[in-house]
Order: structure tokens, then sequence, then C-alpha cells
């Protein structure tokens, strides 16, 4: 069973690439861009077929994977410094010609720098919009298909007395355990009220009064009543959002029936509408973590090279994403079945997909983000000349910032190998 989360995921991760670098793909083609290659992977090709001009393949490391745009960076203008002091080719102007090498003569208008701004925003765009669409299509079947875990109308424990977690002879009985209320028994309804959740059962009690209450509820497939009597006991008043009225230090209390129920928890199916705000929240949430990654990460190794104990709630790379699956489904614990298992990783597929989105949104080269902010400073740069009447300047010369590229690219290589060994030499453990 671990082995089948692992081979999910890396299904999971594969198909997640595929779809990002088809998003690149398939707007450049239709606009008339010249695309080489386009690859799964890195390091040695295992495969690869050449179809229209492009080149398809499947790399030994299935840890990315790319699309070749040609003419990807425009060529430097007359009077652009393109050497050193040595001499040499400046890193920009290498990439510039690497980037034009690959169009042949009579191709020159198949260059993606000539594609106006919007264009060349459909096409950077294409790749995290894809992963954006999978998670909400994700998100949909485990909402809508699965359920999201959730307080059932089901009865979760029952309190064997009033006044302690520990009974004693002197305690008073539970009133729940006094009518015979038991773990599993599905509320129908409470006093004549209809509970179609735990939020109908908890405001059933609360509007109730410490008297007999008809309970109807569903055990073994058969529905029987109850009668059950609350008792008052001093609670936390809340609010109108859930949260704790207080008088200075102190809560604020009031007499409330008591019965002595939880709930259970399981998977409840949401409605289609649901997707959206759920999709948002980890949206949110990772947005969060992305913004406090430099934090996370320094306090991961400073944690690993100290030898303190792993915090379970913090980052994990690939490799830790990969023993998370596995633990999913190699997990033998009593009440987690299948069906939660398989909200679990369909949960998990999501988060991949909104990381791979926020990721690549971040407006840094080389990554997708930093082509839609040199894109949107190009069609900026031209509306301002337009509007005081100047030339247009032309497409923005993004080489320039290779050198920053170069750095990003290596933070990322450093926090991806820092990952990897903290998740292979310190795993996280969720049970």
């Amino acid at each position: 069973m671990t082995i089948t989360g692992l081979i999910v995921l890396i299904i999971g991760i594969i198909l997640a690439i595929a779809l990002h670098e088809l998003g690149h793909l398939i707007p450049a083609k239709l606009f008339g861009v010249k695309v080489p290659r386009y690859f799964i992977g890195f390091g040695p090709t295992l495969f690869s077929k050449t179809i229209n001009g492009t080149e398809y393949g499947v790399k030994a490391i299935p840890l990315g994977g790319f699309v070749s745009l040609s003419g990807m960076y425009a060529p430097s203008k007359p009077g652009a410094k393109i050497t050193n002091r040595k001499g040499q080719l400046t890193l920009a102007e290498e990439v510039r010609q690497v980037s034009a090498e690959e169009l042949e003569p009579g191709e020159e208008d198949r260059a993606f720098y000539k594609l106006s701004v919007p264009k060349k925003l459909a096409v950077m765009f294409g790749g995290p919009f894809v992963n954006l669409l999978i998670a909400l299509v994700l998100s949909a079947v485990l909402l809508v298909g699965v359920g999201a875990p959730a307080l059932l109308s089901q009865v979760g424990s029952v309190a064997e007395c009033v006044s302690s977690t520990e009974c004693t002879d002197s305690d008073p009985q539970g009133p729940a355990s006094q009518a015979g209320l038991q773990p599993g028994d599905e509320i129908v309804s409470w006093g004549g009220n209809e509970t179609e959740s735990w939020n109908d059962v908890q405001q059933a009690i609360t509007r109730g009064e410490a008297a007999p209450t008809d309970v109807v509820i569903e055990r073994d497939g058969e529905r029987m009543t109850l009668t059950v009597t609350p008792v008052m006991q001093d609670r936390p008043v809340v609010d109108a959002e859930g949260n704790p009225v207080m008088d200075g230090d102190d809560y604020v209390t009031a007499p409330v029936p008591y019965v002595g129920i939880s709930p259970a928890i399981g998977l409840e199916k949401q409605s289609l509408s649901a997707a959206p705000s759920y999709l948002g929240n980890m949206l949110w949430q990772t947005a969060g973590i992305i913004v406090r990654l430099p934090q996370q990460l320094w306090n991961l190794t400073s944690d690993f090279v100290m030898g303190q104990e792993r915090d379970q709630t913090g980052i994990v790379g690939i490799v830790g994403v990969a023993q998370v699956a596995g633990q999913i489904t190699g997990a033998d614990i009593e009440g987690y079945s299948g069906l939660e298992k398989s909200a679990d990783l369909i949960n998990l597929l999501v988060a991949l997909n909104i990381s791979l989105f926020a990721f690549n949104m971040l407006p840094l080269l080389p990554l997708d983000g930093g082509h839609i902010a040199g894109a949107l400073y190009e069609g900026a740069r031209r509306q301002w000349a337009k509007l005081r009447g100047k030339p247009d300047p032309g497409p923005a010369d993004t080489a320039r910032l290779m050198p920053l590229s170069y750095v990003v690219a290596g933070a990322f290589i450093l926090m991806t190998v820092i990952l990897v060994v903290v998740d292979v030499f310190n795993p996280i453990s969720l049970y």
C-alpha cells in the first residue's frame, strides 16, 4: 500500500509537469512560435520523437520539464554593451545569441520576442494556469465526489457523567448516557427539529430547555426515539463568529442545556460551488508559506544541524511529499478507510498543483512569473511611449536580467538539496 501511494504521487507529478508544459506549448504553437523541444524530466534522454518540427521526449529524472521557445530574448540594440572588460561576450549577449541560434533563415518572425504582449502573457501564463485548473478540478472531485472532513450529525462519543472526565460514583450520569445514546448513532431530529449537520444538533440543544426531549436517531439501519433530559451548566458565551466573549482575562459564561455528546468527524460531500472557495483558501495558505519560506528553511536547516526534532508541520520537499503519500496509503489505523486515504491523496495532489502555480507565478526569472513581469513591463513602457508621442521602444531586453536568473536558479537548487537531505535523514512522520 505504501508503494501504491508513491506510484500515485509519481504519476500525479508527471501529469502535472506534462500538462504545465503543454500549457506553454499549445498557445506558442498557435501563435506561430518555433518550439524545437518539449521534454518531461531532466538528464539523459530516454525516448524522443520529432513531430512537426518539435522533438517530444522523456528524460531520466522526472522532477521537472521544459519547452524550448526559439527567440526567447530580443537581440541587443545598437550601441548596447555586449562584451566585458576582457573582451568576452556578456552573459546577456550569450543568452541572446543562443536564443537566436535555433531560428533558421526566414524564420525570424517565429521568434517569441516578436509576439505582442497579450500573446506573450498567454504563452507564459498558460503553464501555471493549467496547474490552477488541475487543482480546481481535483478540488471539485474531492468535495463533490468524496467529501471534505466535517463534523457529522453523528454521535462520536458520549460523556458518562456530567461534572468530570474521569467519572466517580458520586458524579451524576450524563444525560445522553442516561438516555442510551451511543457512539455511531445518527441524529435525525432533536426536539422535533430535523438535523442535517452537527450545527443543527448544537442549535437544537441550545434552543431547548432542561426538560425531557424526544431525539430520533438511526442505529444499525433502524430508527428509534430516545428521551434525553439536558441539565443546565455554565458554558463560555461565544459571539456570532464563534469566538469566546471575554470580560478582562475571564471568559463570560452563561447557563446552557448540557447533554454530553461530541460529534463524529468524517467526510461530508459538498456542493460544486464550494470548490472555488476551497481552492482560494489553499492558495492563501500557500502564499503565506512562500512569504515565510526563508525563515522556515533556516529553521529546518538549523534544527537538522543541531539534531533537534523536526517540526512536523513545517515545509517538505518532493521526497517528503512522497513519504507523506506512502504513509497515507500504508497507514493501518482503525477508522481510516480507503475513502479517507483517497481524500488525503487527492488533497495532496491539489496542494502540489497549487504549489506549482504559486511558485511559478513569482516575478523572478527564470520562472514563468519573471517572463510575465517582463511582458507587463514591456506593455507598460510601450503605452507610456505612445501617450507621450514617442516611438515604440520595442521589446523589453529581459536578457540583461540573466545574472539575477542564475542567482534565483542557484537559490532554488540549494533549497531543493537542503529539503532532500532533511527529508531523507530526518523524515516527516504523520503517524
